[in-house]
């Protein structure tokens, strides 16, 4: 009982004595008091006999309020009880404890009698006169619906919204025979209003906690306490370098915010979560499924960002600004059926036509929204063709302020990538970006851009002349990665919700890559629950990455890069194999360290057969010749009608080989086919090939007997972006530092 009278006393003199505490506030906490009361007499009469409900934790919350806000039928009122017994705090329930005290008669009568505008606003005003610390509040339905409600309650609190699924409330409100709730006027159903509402809830929370179909009141309980602790333990959250070893990580918490301004490690590592990605459990997942894929990511970003780094509210409007109106498909990235147990998840629908869209519409608000003030900010981007466009598109949607901060320079093989991926990045001249070629390979724009990041003389330089910072939104930045991981989550849902897979039947996912990102993002999403039984490495003849989980040995010695019919993947130094073998060898930074200073030096390592063996559990892989690529895409075509890119044909060939059809495979489809028009031409032997690029799409376009169509995006930035010159400087690590210091000089310094 001590811990009651604590409670009581708590609330007294919180309210009790303050000069500015109304009479009805007074009234409204001496109902509080006695329902404290009540409340102890029912915990112990209900829980005594269940241990899990008995154990108790500390939350280190001090003087604020756990609010609790949902639909009606959520489980507030008995979920707050719970969470208020484990914490020993005093549970409040505004429709008993504020609503009902003010009003003298029940909230059904109240609302019977002045009818939903008027209930509204009478219950946002009573809840603007209560005031309470310390405890675990249980909102009303509707209290949402009114700011100034929302503002004192957030004020005071930490708002938790409980996620329920819809049709479960339904279920909920039958059995409890509710058939009317507030706002039900006109003629509106209960679905309707509870759709509505959702809007208001996604507004107001700090925390979500997304409730399963099946979850117990103890799982509910159990998933807030843990959401809370979490929001109240930001540095539990920190990230690391792929290179860092454990006696290194004491002396500096890096956080999300941090790795998406610096995107590459001091020591040249790559930054990983210290503690891994969330693990998300099977009733969550089917949470999901049916949701669109702006919402799917929406939670699962929110699970893998601090609230403290992006609010939940910010990176809503993130997410639904990324994912909209500037994707061909409301889809986002639908996946089709080809034919027997192979699907291809279609990653091409943005505004540059290519996968990496996917990650580049988001990743730019990111880090706007993370970059400290007083500084500019210099994105340096190696690209092998579709990275550069994405990159400029995203930036170029930021506002005018995050834009005049911010500059993006793009370096790409002047002679590697396809004619019309060079002219989309030739599109974005305007502001403070631009595209520079290379007479070199992406490998040497990329390792000279790392360059850059290591020489401390130069970033000094560019800090102490400029006020300029450098940082990178090529896929070794985290916030490149991590939107990765919704697409291949997404895939697998899209599945379950079609009745393809029952969630946890496992699927294969095969991906062209190069640079092992998309793979890497895949690997990460298994974390995460996704049932990926296999992740293939698709390579074409270049096939480093092949060679490597085959044999264990990264061997570069003499080693040309071949150019090919899927320049995307022609890389031969795949940077973020670092993360997938810092996450196969259980974190060994050390290790990592060894391995990638050793191929710097010597351009060439070899793992043990131990650690070879667990990576060979986890990936498979093989490669495609250019024969065989452009026989993949004449044949599908022929027999659906069909039209795959080089990459995807890369993808489908190996998947031919190395998958055993026990179960479905998703390819990935990383590009649409006209960014490769002359390539997709001579697969199709059509004749007579135009030489104008938009003019080969418009007439790639009539040959396809099938979806997907030639994107209008892709098309109005050709037309947009002309003949015009571009700087190209030779492959000299000099000549790009010019290019760098020139591009602050153009975005930074000018005067008047």
């Amino acid at each position: 009982m001590t811990s009651l009278y604590a409670s009581i006393e708590r609330i007294i003199n919180h309210n009790f004595t303050s000069k500015a505490a109304s009479p009805k506030s007074l009234m409204a906490s001496l109902s509080v008091c006695w329902r404290v009361i009540r409340a102890a007499r029912f915990h112990i009469s209900q829980f005594s006999t269940s241990k899990s409900w008995i154990c108790t934790r500390t939350v280190p919350l001090g003087d604020k309020n756990i609010v609790l806000m949902g639909p009606p039928g959520a489980g507030k009122t008995t979920v707050g009880r719970v969470v208020a017994h484990r914490l020993g705090l005093p549970v409040v329930d505004v429709d008993d404890d504020v609503l009902e005290a003010t009003w003298k008669m029940p909230v059904a009568a109240k609302l019977t009698s002045v009818g939903g505008e008027r209930f509204l606003e009478e219950e946002g005003q009573a809840l603007c006169n209560f005031s309470a610390s310390g405890c675990v509040i249980s909102l009303s339905g509707s209290n949402p619906l009114h700011a100034a409600a929302m503002q004192h309650v957030r004020h005071s609190g930490l708002v938790v919204y409980l996620d329920v699924d819809s049709e479960d409330i339904m279920q909920r409100l039958n059995s409890m025979k509710v058939n009317r709730i507030v706002g039900q006027e006109g003629g509106m159903s209960m679905r309707d209003i509870l759709q509505y509402r959702r809007q208001f809830y996604e507004k107001w929370l700090d925390v979500r906690v997304l409730c399963g179909t099946g979850d117990t009141v103890e799982d509910v309980a159990e998933k807030v306490l843990k959401a809370v602790e979490r929001h109240q333990t930001h540095a539990a959250e920190t990230y690391v370098s792929t290179r860092c070893d454990d006696l290194a990580l004491c002396d500096h918490k890096t956080y999300f915010s941090d790795v998406v301004v610096e995107g590459l490690a001091t020591d040249g590592g790559l930054y990983v979560p210290k503690n891994g990605l969330p693990k998300i459990h099977a009733r969550e997942w089917l949470r999901l499924a049916d949701m669109s894929y702006p919402e799917r990511a929406l939670v699962l970003l929110e699970k893998c960002i601090h609230p403290l780094d992006v609010c939940a509210l910010d990176l809503r409007t993130m997410v639904f600004k990324s994912y909209g109106s500037n994707f061909a498909s409301e889809a986002v990235a639908p996946v089709k059926h080809l034919g027997g147990n192979q699907y291809v998840q279609e990653l091409f629908h943005g505004p540059t036509a290519s996968f990496k869209d996917l990650a580049l519409q988001l990743m730019p608000q990111l880090f706007a929204h993370c970059l400290p003030p007083m500084c500019n900010y210099l994105i340096l981007v190696a690209t092998s063709g579709d990275t550069g466009s994405a990159v400029l598109s995203g930036f170029s949607r930021l506002d005018r302020v995050d834009r005049h901060k911010t500059g993006v320079l793009v370096f790409f093989p002047e002679d590697g990538v396809s004619v019309i991926q060079k002219l989309q990045m030739l599109n974005y001249r305007e502001g403070n970006a631009r595209a520079v070629g290379v007479r070199s390979d992406f490998d040497f724009c990329q390792r000279n851009i790392k360059r850059m990041f290591g020489e401390s003389g130069l970033t000094g330089h560019l800090a102490v002349e400029y006020g300029t910072i450098l940082s990178t939104a090529n896929s070794i930045n985290w916030a490149r990665l991590l939107p990765q991981v919704v697409y291949h989550s997404s895939a697998y849902l899209d599945l379950c919700r079609d009745g393809v897979v029952a969630f946890g039947e496992p699927v294969d996912v095969c991906i062209p890559t190069g640079n092992f990102g998309n793979a890497m993002s895949a690997v990460y999403a298994k974390q995460m629950g996704i049932p990926i039984r296999k992740v293939i490495c698709a390579s074409n003849h270049n096939r480093i990455v092949m060679d490597f989980i085959t044999t264990g040995e990264y061997d570069l010695r003499g080693r040309l890069l071949k150019p090919s019919h899927s320049p995307a993947i022609d890389i031969l130094k795949s940077s973020n194999l670092e993360r997938f073998i810092h996450h196969v060898s259980d974190g060994d930074g050390r290790l990592v360290q060894e391995l990638f200073t050793r191929l710097d030096r010597e351009q060439h390592f070899q793992i043990s057969k131990p650690l070879l063996s667990r990576i060979q559990q986890e990936v498979l892989a093989g490669w495609c010749s250019e024969d065989d690529c452009l026989a993949a895409i004449r044949t599908l075509h022929t027999q659906t009608g069909y039209v795959m890119d080089t990459h995807t044909a890369v993808a489908k060939v190996v998947a031919d080989r190395l998958q055993d059809s026990s179960c479905p495979v998703v390819l990935c489809s990383t590009a649409h086919y006209g960014k490769f028009a002359p390539a997709v031409f001579k697969a199709l032997q059509v004749q007579d090939v135009p030489e104008d690029p938009v003019e080969q799409l418009q007439k790639l376009g009539r040959s396809a007997t099938s979806r997907p169509e030639t994107h209008a995006d892709m098309m109005r930035s050709l037309g947009q972006s002309g003949r015009r010159g571009h700087a190209v400087c030779q492959a000299e690590y000099g000549e790009m530092v010019e290019q760098v210091e020139s591009m602050i000089q153009d975005c930074f310094m000018k005067v008047g």
